[in-house]
């Protein structure tokens, strides 16, 4: 039996590779990898979801509160990751609205999407889809194209919500997709303009105030058409985006009980009927 260690074998053999000038061949990874780059490189395509970035960028929020109304009404987001839901236990703990991940980008449909999506109907709750953008792949347009197609329509039936546009951090890239404020401000007015013309429905603008401020410039614009569904889990809704003065919708948590991402929406479930029937 050899009488060195293998920490000492590894150590001779290295040495003795270097020595042969045959050290090059033998990959090494950097000291001080940067964490983001090395997540987004493992994220599969597809498998963002409403929030992905929130947590990681400190809850999402910029400072301050905004008061609620009086009446918060309780809601919840899904993606796959939630798989087959149950959608009783939800409606039974006081959920009354639910949104459910449909697509991302243009290659992306969510393949629970049908028990996520009817699932909630079926027990009550007032339900719609989320579109995750991912600006750096193809145009506004051609993605509010491709959500409606898969399941982010609007019916006038008081039971289904306008669809939502989920523009935050890139979980695979840049913080902003690569794209300029102008540029990306762009994109997502095409993204509701083409919306609206599918729909006859604004579609509601789900981010996070820094995200916001960082990749938009604080723009201002959209708040006139499109509600606002801020995030922040850091206790308060914070600081809102320039142009709106008051949120329709917050996501307070993503460790909430029986699925992660609990909501509120900023009324009484008649104000839900109410944005459900445009």
């Amino acid at each position: 039996m050899n009488s060195l260690s293998l920490p000492h074998r590894l150590t001779a053999a290295a040495t003795l590779f270097a020595a042969l000038g045959l050290a090059a061949a033998i990959p090494v990874a950097p000291a001080h990898a940067d964490p983001a780059q090395a997540a987004a490189a493992k994220l599969p395509r597809g498998d963002a979801y409403m929030g992905i970035g929130v947590r990681s960028h400190g809850g999402g929020g910029a400072g301050g509160s905004v008061q609620p109304m009086v009446t918060q009404t309780e809601g919840v987001d899904v993606s796959s990751y939630q798989g087959t839901v149950n959608w009783t236990t939800l409606w039974n703990s006081g959920v009354r609205w639910a949104y459910t991940k449909a697509t991302e980008g243009t290659y992306y449909t969510n393949p629970d999407f049908a028990q996520q999506y009817n699932g909630p109907y079926n027990v009550g709750m007032i339900r719609a889809a989320y579109h995750f953008a991912t600006p750096d792949t193809t145009s506004g347009t051609v993605q509010a194209d491709y959500f409606v197609n898969h399941g982010g329509g609007w019916s006038a039936d008081g039971k289904t919500l306008p669809g939502v546009l989920d523009i935050e951090w890139d979980p695979y890239g840049a913080a902003c997709y690569g794209l300029s404020q102008s540029a990306m401000v762009n994109w997502i007015s095409s993204f509701l303009g083409e919306y609206h013309a599918r729909t006859g429905r604004w579609a509601v603008i789900y981010t996070a105030t820094s995200w916001w401020v960082q990749c938009t410039g604080n723009y201002g614009g959209f708040a006139a058409n499109d509600p606002l569904w801020i995030a922040n889990y850091n206790g308060s809704p914070g600081t809102l985006p320039a142009g709106w003065g008051y949120y329709t919708m917050w996501q307070y948590t993503d460790s909430g009980p029986y699925v992660g991402d609990h909501d509120k929406f900023n009324g009484d479930v008649s104000r839900v009927q109410a944005l459900a029937l445009g």
